[in-house]
């Protein structure tokens, strides 16, 4: 009846998570994903891109597509969109596609992935197993064995009346003083894995279900491939040390530990094979965990895709453009209020965008920035179609100054521009900036505006830069490989207009002036 129970009421909460994962879809496709994670632990102000592209946070591309279940499975995500890797693309591609169409299997996955408890990180748990030393001697499963045959031995005799009953008395209390004489060690072994009990409870179900599932892409063979290397599955053997954790659990049952230690060496037996599985299979948990990390994560991945059918994937290509793209959008905006752009960039060109204030720049440069690390990723992009060069992000949109580091903004800018024409150096990137030199006078700004594009031109990298300097847009006739765009701004009827769309040449209206007026500041 109590195993009843017990299978019931898994079953119940399985449902309960699938159903729990079906709402939150409906939620998030109409854009209410608000209350979901934010991701806010992996902002890094000095990475690559994440800080300047929303990345993470409030409001952020990881809060609308995070779903992972698990705490190793949230990092790998965050680490999948900010590594920066240009290399595998396909493969990744072909990966998310296949687990796309698992959509019963993903969900299961996530459901049974939810109800996994974790009193510590997995990564504590890892380096407490790998780095176990033994605390028990290793002849001492022997004396148990032989202990529990004498006892044995003794219960037949005393059965058949061959001796009096104080023998067995006798060598009850002996097994007593063998487990106190060894109780230290083994309620030391006893608190240290009941931290990780619970984990290792549910884990061995996520792991029997990668095990169980087929699948035909190489990176998701690969990673099953891992976790099929001992000569038993690793569901099995998981759950196998999950078995022995529960009979050492016993030992808080007064009848069974009394009895048990003193005629079998109850603690002891346990202990011993707590260890001798800890020492046999040290080196492949961090496998196991990673592994069930590796499949959360892709399972967010591939639910994206899969909740987004008009996107495309990019056509891996090495034309002479990096990026040629139709209808390109962001895709944290609704499809009925987005306004999508053409779009297409050449090797080794950088582009000049002008524009009123809120025209449409930095939504399009977060647009283009959020595209290509979707790209590398494997992902879906918004857009009718896309065509990819791949190559590395890096920009500075977003700087900040620092009263903790004693840094000015514009001291904080140019330790910005120093990193990126550092990594340059060694290799290509595709440079997105927002507005050079903001923390500096006009004619000032300029002056150093035009030598830095100037010095990007003459590397191997491709860009974008957006500025309200009109000044600037003079390079175009100076270099033949810098073009001007403009998003435009008009008046009608008293009222400011946007159309959001790209437009080649350079800006020529701005609207300060006229915000100034109509809300009355001036």
């Amino acid at each position: 009846m109590v195993l009843k129970y017990h299978n019931l009421k898994r079953k119940k909460e399985v449902v309960e998570a699938k159903i729990h994962i079906n709402k939150t879809e409906i939620k998030v496709l109409d854009k209410d994903f608000y209350q979901l994670k934010t991701g806010e632990e992996f902002v890094n102000p000095a990475h690559f891109y994440s800080n300047d592209i929303d990345l993470f946070g409030k409001g952020s591309f990881f809060q609308y597509l995070n779903r992972t279940a698990t705490i190793d499975g949230q990092t790998v995500l965050a680490n999948t969109l900010t590594e920066n890797k240009i290399t595998a693309i396909l493969e990744k591609q072909n990966a998310l596609k296949e687990l796309s169409e698992k959509v019963i299997w993903r969900q299961h996955f996530s459901a049974l992935a939810s109800l996994v408890v974790v009193k510590n990180t997995s990564k504590s748990i890892v380096n407490w197993i790998s780095n176990y030393i033994l605390v028990l001697p290793k002849y001492l499963i022997k004396i148990q064995i032989g202990f529990s045959l004498i006892s044995l031995a003794l219960i037949g005799f005393l059965s058949f009346g061959f001796i009096s009953f104080s023998y067995l008395i006798i060598w009850f209390f002996v097994g007593l003083f063998i487990t106190s004489k060894y109780g230290k060690k083994t309620l030391q072994i006893y608190t240290e894995i009941d931290k990780i009990s619970d984990t290792f409870r549910q884990y061995h179900k996520l792991l029997d279900e990668i095990e169980n599932e087929e699948f035909t892409s190489e990176i998701l063979k690969e990673k099953k491939g891992i976790i099929k290397s001992e000569e038993k599955k690793a569901s099995s053997i998981v759950q196998e040390f999950s078995k022995i954790l529960n009979t050492f659990d016993q030992r808080n049952n007064d009848v069974i530990a009394i009895l048990g230690n003193g005629l079998f060496l109850f603690e002891i037996y346990n202990a011993c094979a707590v260890e001798k599985w800890i020492f046999k299979y040290q080196h492949s948990v961090k496998d196991w965990f990673e592994v069930v990390a590796f499949f959360d994560a892709q399972n967010s991945l591939a639910n994206f895709n899969f909740n987004h059918p008009k996107f495309v994937f990019p056509e891996i290509s090495k034309k002479k453009e990096i990026i040629k793209s139709a209808k390109l959008g962001h895709p944290l905006l609704k499809a009925d209020k987005r306004i999508d752009n053409n779009f297409s960039i050449e090797d080794e060109q950088f582009l000049i965008i002008t524009g009123a204030n809120m025209a449409g720049k930095s939504t399009f440069l977060r647009t283009v920035s959020l595209s290509i690390v979707m790209a590398n990723c494997g992902l879906t992009v918004c857009a009718e179609s896309f065509q990819y060069s791949p190559v590395k992000l890096i920009t500075s949109m977003r700087t900040s100054d620092s009263l903790t580091d004693d840094a000015s903004y514009f001291y904080s800018e140019l330790k910005r521009l120093k990193f990126i024409v550092d990594e340059i150096k060694e290799e290509k990137y595709f440079i997105i900036l927002d507005e050079i030199l903001k923390g500096t006078n006009s004619k000032d700004k300029a002056i150093g505006s035009k030598k830095f594009v100037e010095k990007l031109t003459k590397s191997k990298s491709t860009g974008i830069i957006a500025t309200h300097d009109v000044s600037l847009c003079e390079l175009e006739e100076e270099f033949s490989g810098i073009k001007n765009y403009y998003f435009d701004a008009e008046i009608i009827k008293d009222e400011l207009y946007f159309d959001y769309t790209l437009k080649n040449g350079v800006c020529k209206n701005m609207n300060a002036s006229f915000l100034l007026k109509k809300m009355e500041i001036v």
